[in-house]
């Protein structure tokens, strides 16, 4: 079935991850083949499959979505839709939603109609969330929001927001969080997009100005929103230790040493260099069999985020060594185009450690909740 609707085009193509299909209702395709892969799959229900039908899925088992992604991959074909609504929004309005919430919401992120960014972090709420300051107070049969996001990913792009405001005492911290779902076309939301080294970002700062929101857009229960959140945190992690950020769509380390350093019959000179592109690929492996699920037992998402994230930015690293100073042009007279692109993913990887939990977070979180480490300045 995937070869008949599948475009020919679309088997083995290489995408930044931008050129992947977002939806929304300021939507763009890399081609036409992407427009019509998207619609072809969700048409199916095979955008969201374990998502109810009435809600725009398949109704599949784990184990049968699990197969049709499997089958994506050896046909190397890319994934007809992604995004926050898909991988966190819509795993919560399942979880946590109305009847009216799941009605309204999720078939238009499975058909690829909305876009939903997250917001979470402030800037002196980052690691420590409950601190947030963004506040929502009630006003009849709506919730008056007023404060400050940053770090949301595509919110100059999004239609909808999963944020996290204060509604109760501000003492109360976690026990007074509610989760709200923000239309980002509301007057009174402004959002900058912050630029980084790299020379683009997906960040932006949201800025909310007395902005209306209708008191059905909570979800779960008001002041309850700090569950919400702890779901949305492993739906955040799976999602970002599923993926390869960066280099999914490489060429592969051999290869790529070939075209910079001294060979002989296709086999790399520098002892040292052969050996850290082996480590690599060794670890690479490793890591597709934890986030594919064939290891021994369950991986904890925060596992696969802080693995991720570190292995990203070590392979990125090897790149740069093997290219040296052809990928430290960012532009400029002779600069090729795939270098360009080398050096500014390599300098957007710093951020992989530190969005969706820096890795620090994520090592102290394994060590508590994973593995029953003791805390406390006098444990060892």
């Amino acid at each position: 079935m995937l070869d008949e609707i599948a475009p020919p085009g679309l088997y083995g193509i290489r995408l930044d991850l931008d050129a992947h299909n977002w939806g929304g209702r300021s939507a763009t395709w890399f081609n036409d083949d992407m427009r019509s892969w998207q619609q072809a799959m969700a048409e199916r229900g095979w955008t969201a499959p374990t998502w109810p039908a009435e809600y725009g899925g398949a109704g599949w088992s784990a184990e049968q979505a699990s197969v049709l992604s499997d089958e994506l991959r050896r046909r190397r074909l890319p994934p007809p839709l992604v995004g926050i609504g898909l991988a966190v929004a819509g795993p919560v309005l399942l979880r946590f939603g109305s009847e009216e919430q799941k009605r309204r919401h999720l078939p238009a992120i499975a058909r690829g109609e909305a876009r939903w960014c997250q917001g979470f972090s402030e800037p002196e709420a980052g690691s420590d969330l409950p601190n947030l300051k963004t506040r929502a107070e009630q006003q009849g049969d709506s919730y008056v929001v007023r404060g400050q996001k940053v770090w949301t990913s595509h919110a100059h792009l999004s239609d909808w927001m999963l944020a996290l405001v204060h509604t109760g005492a501000q003492a109360a911290k976690r026990l007074g969080i509610t989760s709200l779902l923000i239309d980002m076309t509301s007057p009174g939301i402004t959002t900058r997009p912050i630029r980084l080294i790299s020379g683009a970002s997906p960040f932006c700062e949201t800025f909310f100005d007395d902005v209306e929101v209708p008191a059905g857009n909570v979800v779960g229960a008001v002041n309850g929103g700090w569950e919400v959140a702890r779901f949305v945190f492993r739906c955040e992690r799976d999602m970002l230790g599923a993926i390869v950020v960066g280099d999914q769509k490489a060429e592969p380390l051999a290869s790529f040493a070939r075209r910079y350093l001294p060979s002989e019959d296709g086999r790399i000179v520098d002892t040292e260099m052969r050996r850290a592109i082996a480590q690599s690929e060794m670890d690479s492996r490793a890591y597709e069999f934890l986030a594919a699920g064939k290891a021994a037992r369950t991986v904890d998402a925060n596992l696969l985020k802080l693995y991720s994230s570190e292995l990203n930015q070590r392979r990125l690293d090897l790149r740069q060594d093997i290219a040296g100073l052809a990928a430290t042009a960012l532009d400029g007279p002779g600069a090729k185009d795939d270098e360009v692109r080398l050096a500014r993913t390599w300098l957007r990887s710093r951020a992989y450690s530190i969005e969706g939990g820096t890795s620090e977070i994520m090592l102290n979180t394994i060590s508590r909740r994973t593995l029953g480490l003791p805390t406390g300045s006098g444990d060892q």
